[in-house]
């Protein structure tokens, strides 16, 4: 496997660059806020432009990574489909095409002609190459193929914030409740086999900005989790004597009441799993808890196989509840990412049923529990 880390983290930084052009380059930032109902919406095609920034993104990494790695080609998943259905019937399977003008024309039959600056902006970026200067990465190779790897892929987390835009958020205790700093992009690798997180990227493109140029600056970090390897860019944050969790704002009140009596704080509010899965890797909260199976095996796979690497894990809240009933005996459960559950549709199918837990250190996943 050596070369895949550094192969995970140079296409997330492509994505993130993706993500930040759409921002920042006029013609793509005016199809990205554009109100997408009623007579503005695009009358061609039955999704809008905020979906096809997310399917791109999510075929560029499919695309460069089955180039280099063409064992993983058909283990690559994502959460976006890739056809856009116009109102005829008629469909466009969105792909990174072999040069960049036929990127072009294939994102014009999206778009439309009048789109054509918009599409070559995308096609440049897709095409561009990525050159890393982390030699951090150089070297590391946990021991396992690619070929016996599967790839979950987030192209955009938190979608709705990315598309808000929202520069201004207070951060409290240095979480953000929302806003541009909870939009990521997310990649994960799996063992088919087992189905166990082993490596994984969480790619900040919107971090902070440049004081002197005012653009965006992002940051990355993975880590590897294979075996008795355990490899991270991030070091484990201290044991707090009392834990404080990060909630979803949707979270239910009975929840809310019975996590805030742990002594640690409040609870904090974030939007985004992706990015609430960080702050427990940043140790900026010792635990995330969601109730509800709103979380899917995209959202959780990259940022599991880094707290993996920092000695913790992610695992099934009804599950875990379980064992603790039937007095505490075996392991709780931790996520999967190898089967969809049985009896479902769509992305259901790959919900993470029963919520989930995440930590870092065993103790705080025991008094959570």
């Amino acid at each position: 496997m050596a070369g895949l880390l550094q192969a995970l983290v140079a296409v997330s930084q492509k994505a993130a660059e993706v993500a930040r052009l759409c921002r920042a380059e006029e013609p793509l930032f005016r199809l990205l806020v554009a109100e997408k109902t009623g007579p503005d919406r695009n009358a061609r095609f039955l999704r809008d432009f905020k979906t096809l920034a997310d399917v791109l993104i999510q075929e560029l990494i499919k695309h460069d990574l089955g180039t280099q790695f063409p064992e993983l080609r058909g283990h690559i998943h994502g959460e976006e489909s890739s056809e856009f259905r116009d109102a005829e019937g008629g469909t466009v399977t969105v792909r990174v095409c072999d040069t960049p003008g036929d990127t072009v024309a294939l994102l014009l039959a999206v778009l439309g002609p009048e789109q054509a600056r918009a599409a070559e902006l995308l096609a440049e970026a897709v095409h561009r190459g990525v050159t890393l200067g982390d030699t951090e990465l150089d070297g590391i190779d946990p021991g396992v193929s690619p070929g016996d790897l599967g790839i979950w892929i987030d192209p955009i987390d938190s979608t709705n914030e990315f598309i808000g835009g929202r520069e201004d958020v207070p951060t409290v205790d240095g979480v953000a409740p929302g806003g541009l700093r909870s939009a990521l992009v997310l990649v994960g690798a799996f063992d088919r086999r087992s189905g166990v997180p082993v490596m994984g990227v969480i790619n900040e493109p919107f971090f902070q900005r440049d004081p002197q140029t005012h653009r965006w600056q992002g940051r990355y970090h993975w880590g590897v989790a294979r075996g008795d390897t355990r490899l991270c860019s991030l070091s484990p944050p201290p044991l707090r004597p009392r834990p404080r969790v990060v909630l979803s704002r949707a979270e239910s009140p009975a929840v809310r009441g019975a996590l805030g009596s742990l002594g640690g704080g409040p609870p904090l509010l974030a939007a985004g799993a992706g990015y609430k899965l960080l702050c427990v890797a940043l140790g900026l909260a010792d635990a995330f808890v969601l109730s509800p199976a709103t979380t899917f095996a995209w959202d959780s796979c990259a940022p599991h196989a880094i707290l993996r690497a920092l000695g913790g894990g992610v695992v099934a809240l009804e599950g875990s509840l379980r064992v603790l009933r039937e007095g505490g005996e075996g392991e709780p459960p931790e996520l999967l990412y190898h089967r969809p559950r049985e009896g479902r549709e769509g992305s259901e199918r790959w919900a993470n049923a029963g919520g989930l837990v995440a930590f870092v250190h065993p103790q705080n996943l025991r008094t959570v529990l």
